[in-house]
């Protein structure tokens, strides 16, 4: 009896591996191989970032992780590769899957995070854009184009691509730990012009003289906010946020207080600002699962 299950379970594994091989039908055996070996690694070693206690092992572990994850994506057609095991790194694509986004998080210190990422194009070429966290020198970020050199650096949780009048932009929805008593939330704006890779566009309309290329939403560390989306209402919705002194002596920081603003899209390709997106006001402001919860939940904000 055992070992007709095992015989069974022997065949099923067979007979499964060819048809998981042939959803990649582009990609060589031995390229496929590869990415499956370099997949496991940089698993780990991307779980070692987000999680490890100590900080040199996290540095380390980051170290030895990017020039894997570029021999990955260097791999001929590679972008057909899901790379599914990698549950601390983000990758969001468009509607369109001319590219994709990965992202992750460092955690640094008390008050420091870095962020990392690159851009792979879906063309013969796989052409690789690094991404080079520069947020702490962007002077006026609401309002900078920026490159991937001189990137604002997140985690994206959210990806939407807009059809705009002069072609399509991506919106990127993303988290920044920013610092321990208060996180951010952002909306940036990717285009590709001449090929490459530009953050922040001016598509957010706060009126007549007022329009942001990105949008930066910071909030107590005690509390979960909304920025997202939504599908329904086919608007952008999150939190407004009102100034209160935190209870531990850090000072000023923002608060949901049940209502909500919003963007919404129009005929001129840009998103215009929504004071009240509701008339009602909720007696207790959504609190939707962090993004991130550096031990508890994973970079999705899920439980580990």
């Amino acid at each position: 009896m055992k070992r007709s299950m095992l015989f069974a379970l022997l065949m099923g594994i067979g007979l499964l591996a060819p048809k998981v091989y042939a959803q990649y039908r582009d990609i060589s055996a031995a390229d496929y191989a590869q990415l499956q070996e370099l997949e496991d690694t940089i698993a780990l070693l991307a779980y070692a970032v987000v999680n490890d206690s100590l900080e040199e092992h996290r540095f380390g572990a980051c170290r030895e992780m990017i020039p894997r994850l570029v021999k990955a994506l260097k791999t001929e057609h590679s972008f057909q590769y899901p790379f599914e095991q990698l549950k601390s790194v983000s990758i969001q694509y468009p509607r369109d899957s001319t590219f994709r986004i990965f992202t992750w998080q460092l955690y640094v210190g008390k008050d420091e995070y870095r962020y990392y990422g690159a851009v792979q194009l879906n063309t013969k070429e796989l052409k690789l854009f690094p991404l080079l966290d520069r947020s702490f020198e962007v002077e006026a970020p609401e309002h900078e184009v920026l490159s991937p050199d001189g990137w604002y650096g997140a985690v994206y949780y959210n990806l939407r691509q807009v059809d705009g009048p002069e072609g399509p932009y991506y919106l990127l929805f993303g988290f920044d730990g920013n610092e321990f008593f208060r996180k951010r939330k952002l909306i940036d704006v990717l285009t590709f012009p001449k090929g490459e890779p530009q953050f922040g566009a001016p598509v957010f309309v706060h009126g007549p003289n007022r329009v942001k290329h990105r949008v930066l939403r910071e909030y107590s560390a005690e509390v979960s906010t909304k920025l997202n989306y939504d599908d329904i209402l086919e608007a952008i919705i999150f939190d407004h946020l009102v100034p209160q002194n935190g209870p531990y002596g850090e000072g000023m920081t923002y608060y949901p207080d049940g209502s909500y603003e919003g963007y919404r899209y129009e005929k001129d390709g840009r998103w215009h600002h929504v004071e009240k997106m509701f008339h009602e006001v909720s007696d207790e402001a959504p609190m939707p699962a962090p993004v991130l919860n550096n031990r508890s939940k994973n970079i999705f904000g899920e439980q580990k």
